[in-house]
């Protein structure tokens, strides 16, 4: 997963994930990767429209999205 994260955030390619949420909740989300940390990720959330912090362990699952999600700017 780390290597799929930090190869989209060289290339400033949003993703789509799977994630898990602390409430058990399971959503899905379009990112924007902007930072990462051992553990976690900093990440523009489109749904949420805001910077977001998501746990790694979280993340069940990571894809390609088309550009038309990227943000610009």
């Amino acid at each position: 997963m780390n290597y799929i994260l930090r190869k989209h955030m060289e290339e400033n390619a949003p993703l789509e994930i799977i994630y898990l949420s602390e409430q058990g909740k399971i959503t899905q989300r379009k990112i924007q990767v902007l930072e990462i940390y051992p553990g976690h990720i900093h990440a523009f959330c489109f749904l949420r429209q805001t910077k977001r912090t998501f746990k790694v362990a979280n993340i069940l699952s990571a894809r390609l999205i088309k550009a038309r999600f990227y943000r610009s700017g």
